[in-house]
């Protein structure tokens, strides 16, 4: 069973969310907060296994929410909800720590689907669309205080095999292009990636992407 929290200021959409959510056999909604504050108190009470997480609350945004949610250490995945088009801070909330992203006019498949993948430890973003985003507003950030990335010691362990992977993943790669233009067998590909999450504490492909860009690895188009 996968144990959601819903955090959003407006009561009809957290009623709407509840009932999709509930309408399922293997979730089920253990809170739901109308503020930042709110949704980082009932992580600790609860530590549902994700949380939908709007971005424009009052009082502590759902940015704020989610870099206090991760930094705490809870094993709950954080999902941001937002308006695509018209909000410039998705990016910094997957820089916060979240694990993927959806507009709020998904369908409702695609919401239940990004809730399980999320639960399962994997992004919600395909690599191509993270990149779209990070493309989009990566100059909204300030440029990283590092001269030279390889310097970064969430680097050091790295071979040079993954040091390239982690690069391609960057770049928006999938696993299957990676594996077709690097020469390698598509599991081969697959534990590399998983070899590179674990070596640089990245949660998912989504944060392995930041953290590319992050050091340098990568840039925008």
């Amino acid at each position: 069973m996968t144990t959601v929290l819903i955090a959003d200021d407006q009561p009809m959409q957290r009623f709407g969310f509840r009932l999709l959510l509930e309408s399922q056999d293997d979730m089920t909604v253990v809170g739901e907060a109308a503020n930042g504050t709110e949704a980082v108190r009932q992580v600790a009470a609860h530590h549902p296994d994700v949380v939908l997480m709007d971005i424009r609350m009052p009082g502590l945004d759902g940015i704020e929410a989610t870099r206090r949610i991760i930094a705490a250490g809870a094993r709950t995945r954080v999902l941001i909800i937002t308006t695509f088009d018209l909000d410039e801070y998705a990016y910094d909330g997957l820089r916060a720590g979240a694990s993927g992203f959806l507009v709020k006019d998904a369908q409702p498949e695609e919401l239940l689907a990004g809730v399980r993948a999320v639960a399962a430890g994997d992004a919600v973003v395909a690599p191509s669309l993270t990149r779209r985003l990070l493309d989009t507003y990566v100059h909204h950030l300030p440029p990283p205080s590092r001269a030279v990335a390889p310097e970064d010691p969430r680097l050091t362990a790295l071979t040079d095999r993954e040091r390239e992977i982690l690069t391609v993943i960057g770049q928006g790669w999938t696993n299957t292009e990676i594996a077709e233009r690097l020469h390698l067998a598509e599991s081969t590909v697959k534990t590399h990636v998983g070899r590179v999450l674990a070596k640089t504490g990245a949660r998912d492909r989504v944060q392995a992407v930041i953290l590319a860009y992050d050091t340098g690895l990568a840039k925008p188009a």
